[in-house]
């Protein structure tokens, strides 16, 4: 029988100890490139072979990327109870 650490039965039980990467900004970049794949993915379902194509590599190979790598929200200092 494992003991768990009181570092981890910490982390667990702290709102604060969650440090969640992505903010409000990341998640409209999402909705935008996961709209324009939608779009794209109906249009190629359609018979659309010239915007169809377009929409899905700019969703995949550019909103994406910019949806992981925008600031979502300001580097927090570290809390006192850590």
């Amino acid at each position: 029988m494992a003991v768990p650490s009181k570092k981890k039965a910490q982390a667990v039980g702290t709102p604060e100890a969650v440090n969640w990467p992505f903010g409000k900004k990341n998640y409209i970049w999402f909705g935008v490139a996961l709209g324009v794949m939608i779009i794209g993915y109906i249009l190629l379902g359609t018979g659309d072979i010239t915007l169809a194509p377009l929409l899905l590599v700019i969703a995949y190979c550019v909103l994406i990327p910019v949806a992981i790598l925008v600031k979502g929200r300001p580097d927090t200092a570290p809390s006192a109870n850590q």
